[in-house]
Parts: C-alpha cells; sequence; structure tokens
C-alpha cells in the first residue's frame, strides 16, 4: 500500500471481525480540494479505509503469505459526509475467507452516525505470481467475480 488510510487498530479478532480509526484532519492534502469551502472525505478513501482494515483482516489470517487485492465491490452505500476533526471508525466482519480470496462486510461510523456501508470482494495473489500475471488471466479473475454484471444481472457483451 501506498497509502495508509487507517490510522491504528482498535479491535482484532482473528479470522472474524477487526475495528480501525481513521482521525480525518485538515493537514490531509485532498480535504483542500474536495471541496473548497466544505471539505469533506472523498468516499472512495472511506472505502479504501474500509478495504484496508478488510484486507488486514484476511491477509493476516495466512500470516500475509499472500498478497491480498480488492477484487470487486458489490455492493456500497454512503449515508452522510466525513469532515475534518471528525473520527471514523470501521467495523469489518470476515464473511467467507477461502485460498483464492475472502468477502468482508464493512461500516464506517462517525460517533453513532454511519456514514457508510459496503460489501466487499478480495483475491489472494502467490506473491511469485502477483508480478507476472498476465492480461488474460486478470480478466479470468475478473469475470469468475462477475465484475462487469450489472445490478439487474446483466453482463456487457465481450468481444
Amino acid at each position: 500500500m501506498r497509502w495508509f488510510w487507517i490510522d491504528r487498530f482498535v479491535e482484532f479478532h482473528s479470522g472474524s471481525r477487526a475495528r480501525a480509526i481513521k482521525n480525518v484532519t485538515l493537514a490531509e492534502d485532498h480535504l483542500h480540494d474536495h471541496f473548497p469551502g466544505f471539505p469533506v472525505m472523498p468516499g472512495s478513501l472511506i472505502i479504501e479505509g474500509m478495504a484496508q482494515t478488510g484486507g488486514i483482516l484476511l491477509g493476516e489470517m495466512t500470516n500475509f503469505e499472500s498478497m491480498v487485492v480488492l477484487a470487486k465491490i458489490p455492493r456500497v452505500l454512503f449515508h452522510g459526509c466525513v469532515c475534518p476533526g471528525d473520527t471514523l471508525v470501521y467495523d469489518v466482519k470476515l464473511l467467507d475467507a477461502r485460498e483464492d480470496g475472502g468477502i468482508v462486510e464493512a461500516w464506517a461510523h462517525v460517533g453513532e452516525r454511519l456514514v457508510a456501508e459496503a460489501e466487499i470482494f478480495f483475491a489472494r495473489l502467490n506473491r511469485d505470481d502477483s508480478q507476472n500475471i498476465s492480461q488474460e488471466c486478470l480478466l479470468t479473475m475478473m469475470q469468475l467475480l462477475k465484475v462487469w454484471d450489472t445490478a439487474n444481472g446483466d453482463a456487457p457483451h465481450q468481444e
């Protein structure tokens, strides 16, 4: 990871659930442009914080022997804004863990206020293979995860 969107874990139950926090401050550059005069944390970064919390929970199960990468976000709902001065609390529950990946359910709160919730799929990659993944292999994995399926179940045509 190049950027960390969690500050620390406050609970960690191996193979089950985790809670992490992120203190949002005006010292973060992205808040000066999103939005001028009304800084709010971008939804994509809230998702990234939930994904980092879930990815670490999944990776820890195998002592980080494989790389855990975000593969798909089939469901995400936003319920409110996160502003400088807020402390985001990420709660993640592991729904399924397998050799090839896993699924987590995640929630982001500020105090008692729910600001986002998501279901996140992860894929596991062997560290040796992760540098040599071909485009064909990546496309196959994305098809298996039904990345292109829409909410009504249709997949766009691929030629």
